[in-house]
């Protein structure tokens, strides 16, 4: 049975492929196949990989919530655009967790012209910039041209020194280039040749996007199936990123205004999110 992906491209259905999905989510082999077997019945010649998707979700929602929220991971990734203002701070906040500081959208004036730098870190004396390229057509790849337009950008800011951080004078060291979708593979060529750094949904191996977030528990709030996205718009336009802002910093369930019980079933899942 051939089905039809994000792009149009018609491929062979692959259902191991569909079980390694689901059980990235955190879900076993068994409620996998489980899944699966209740799906099937309604694939048919020519069916919409985003068609495919919806029904296994809704099947894992009818089992756990959290889980969902983990298989909806990618689409909530997405949902932090459609300008990747969201997605930038998101990046941001996954650094510090990783023991940097970090600030967003710096503007510098660099040996040649100005620039407007997404993400900058810093760890003891290093510093470095990071530059999200943000997509929200899941199968779009970030090409070769953004790497190389990075390392000029990079190459134009490197020599000179900063006051990014108080109390020092910052010089940039190192570059990131970072994207919700994947790299093509000139694009990994080049960009590992000139000593650029990369994240991607699944590159690097162990320490993707996807493993990072997996790793801090450190969530979207736009993964959450309890939550409309209105809802959830409120809550980012209040800086609440993430599920951990949610459940620890002050008075963001008070702006949603929920009822007692979706207040409950809403803390519910987030909890099972971060106790993972």
């Amino acid at each position: 049975m051939k089905i039809k992906k994000y792009s149009g491209e018609e491929v062979q259905f692959d259902q191991e492929k569909l079980i390694r999905s689901l059980m990235a989510s955190g879900t076993t082999r068994e409620i996998a196949l489980e899944v699966i077997n209740e799906i099937t019945p309604k694939l048919y010649e020519g069916i919409s990989s985003r068609k495919i998707f919806r029904l296994a979700f809704q099947r894992l929602k009818n089992r756990s919530k959290a889980t969902a929220a983990r298989y909806n991971l990618k689409s909530g990734i997405k949902a932090l655009g459609p300008a990747g203002f969201y997605f930038e701070k998101f990046i941001a906040r996954i650094f510090e967790l990783e023991g940097y500081q970090a600030r967003t959208n710096v503007f510098v004036e660099g040996r040649c012209i100005s620039h407007e730098l997404d993400v900058v870190i810093k760890n003891g004396n290093h510093v470095a910039m990071a530059e999200c390229k943000f997509h929200s057509n899941q199968e779009i790849k970030t090409d070769v041209k953004v790497p190389m337009y990075i390392l000029s950008r990079f190459n134009d800011v490197n020599q000179k020194r900063y006051d990014f951080f108080s109390g020092g004078s910052d010089m940039i060291s190192k570059c990131w280039l970072v994207t919700n979708n994947k790299f093509t593979t000139d694009a990994l060529d080049f960009a590992n040749c000139v000593g650029l750094s990369l994240m991607s949904w699944d590159y690097p191996e162990g320490e993707s996007l996807r493993d990072r977030i997996n790793k801090f528990n450190v969530y979207p709030i736009t993964c959450l199936t309890t939550l409309t996205m209105a809802e959830k718009e409120i809550l980012l336009m209040q800086d609440v990123l993430t599920v951990y802002d949610l459940m620890h910093f002050g008075k963001a369930f008070s702006v949603l205004k929920l009822s007692q019980s979706r207040m409950k079933n809403v803390k519910q899942e987030c909890t099972q999110l971060l106790n993972r």
